[in-house]
């Protein structure tokens, strides 16, 4: 059987607050409880708000809170070279256009939505002839022609799933006008050269798989198995976000041991039937991903006063 091989995949723009420490700490048990392997990449294509002294405080947040690493692959800022490889590819597969269309022309041609907010791509620069790109101005993106048909999956907690591309998503951004990589293709291009087996991440991330199982499937690699842990919100529903400072860990680590809020938060997903003081490694031999929760997980305003009891 092939060894487990999971991933820790952080974004440096910022400290990291509750919800991201819990999915890395499901995605770290995930592997260790199959005495798998932990890579750890930084997540830093965008370089205005991801510095590389952002990636070595969160290094050292994973650290403090036990959750490690058996080896580093190289940040995502220092793979160019890899993501253009992979775009040359697809190139050449006749499968990629270079498209113009900006978010005001999108919103004048009404296009769709898919039902995550996002636009469904409605094919307006895939069929330009010859001419027509060249009377274009600026510079544009480059996107992938994406195929009629189903995609399916099993994701380990929320169960089967499928979405037809050109329906439900449309011909997608590998390249932006800006010259910078896109997520979807940097991310796949990385998994398959870090040999991951297993993604586990938020599941705000979940309708990204699609994407990525088709791009994996162009560009040769095996599709890792998925697992899409669920929010944690603020009270009132409100989503996380490291802008708005959320119990950042700077705040966290001033005032609290690591063990009281990994035990705090494996309580409130379902990990442990209650919450007390818990080592990572000592959840190793209580995760079960049967135990997650399935559905958001609001931190109520008694939050805090948990973690201080």
């Amino acid at each position: 059987m092939a060894k487990t091989v999971g991933r820790l995949a952080p974004s440096p723009s910022g400290r990291m607050h509750p919800g991201n420490i819990l999915a890395f700490l499901v995605a770290w048990l995930s592997a260790r409880s199959v005495s798998g392997e932990v890579v750890l990449r930084i997540e830093d294509l965008d370089r205005v708000r991801c510095t590389p002294e952002w990636a070595e405080i969160l290094k050292d947040d994973l650290t403090w809170l036990g959750i490690t690493w058996d080896r580093e692959a190289p940040p995502q800022r220092d793979r160019d070279s890899a993501f253009e490889e992979a775009l040359d590819r697809l190139k050449d597969m006749g499968l990629v256009f270079p498209c113009w269309c900006t978010r005001g022309v999108l919103n004048a041609s009404r296009a769709p939505h898919a039902t995550d907010g996002h636009w469904i791509y409605p094919g307006n620069c895939r069929n330009l002839t010859p001419e027509e790109r060249l009377a274009k101005k600026g510079l544009p993106s480059y996107r992938l022609i994406v195929p009629d048909r189903e995609i399916c999956f099993t994701d380990r907690l929320y169960g089967e799933r499928r979405e037809n591309l050109a329906r439900e998503c449309g011909d997608f951004v590998l390249k932006k006008a800006d010259g910078s990589y896109a997520y979807q293709l940097a991310v796949v291009v990385d998994d398959i050269a870090c040999g991951v087996t297993e993604v586990v991440r938020g599941c705000d991330l979940l309708g990204s798989v699609p994407r990525q199982i088709y791009l994996t499937e162009l560009l040769g690699g095996k599709t890792p198995e998925y697992m899409h842990v669920p929010m944690l919100l603020g009270p009132g529903g409100r989503k996380l976000s490291k802008r708005d400072l959320d119990l950042d860990m700077g705040q966290l680590r001033a005032r609290i041991r690591p063990q009281r809020m990994l035990g705090e938060l494996a309580f409130r997903v379902g990990l442990i039937d209650s919450s007390r003081e818990i080592s990572a490694a000592e959840l190793i031999s209580e995760y079960s991903p049967e135990k997650l929760s399935k559905t958001d997980v609001e931190l109520g305003n008694d939050f805090c006063g948990c973690l201080l009891a």
